[in-house]
């Protein structure tokens, strides 16, 4: 017997989430879905804008509105690695019931996705 031994059990993450993402931006000519932190990110124009963790949406969003986002009920900052990440919120799955409210985030990411810079590639 292990004892003292932790093993690492990835995440599941809402598939139907991330379908229904999916179907959201498939008029997106330039999109790559890749499976990070345990879930998956949604690439548009090479520039992370959306994901699925466990049953979450995160969603890349402008400095100048994440403040207000933050302010509504169901939205919280995205704290992945103990320390929140700028310009990004995590959505619960409570305000993403219908499709107008997650076309609502998606248009969010998508808006500031015109003026994210691309990550930096590493070698």
């Amino acid at each position: 017997m292990l004892r003292g031994l932790f093993l690492f059990k990835p995440m599941a993450y809402d598939k139907h989430l991330a379908g229904r993402i999916t179907d959201c931006l498939s008029h997106i000519q330039l999109l790559e879905e890749k499976k990070m932190f345990g879930g998956v990110g949604f690439m548009v124009n090479e520039k992370l804008s959306v994901g699925v963790m466990n049953d979450e949406m995160i969603v890349r969003c402008g400095p100048e509105i994440t403040d207000d986002l933050l302010t509504q009920q169901g939205v919280r900052p995205f704290d992945f690695t103990g320390k929140p990440m700028k310009n990004w919120v995590v959505v619960h799955p409570s305000i993403l019931k219908t499709d107008a409210q997650l076309q609502e985030w998606i248009n969010i990411a998508l808006d500031y996705n015109k003026k994210a810079k691309k990550s930096k590639k590493k070698k």
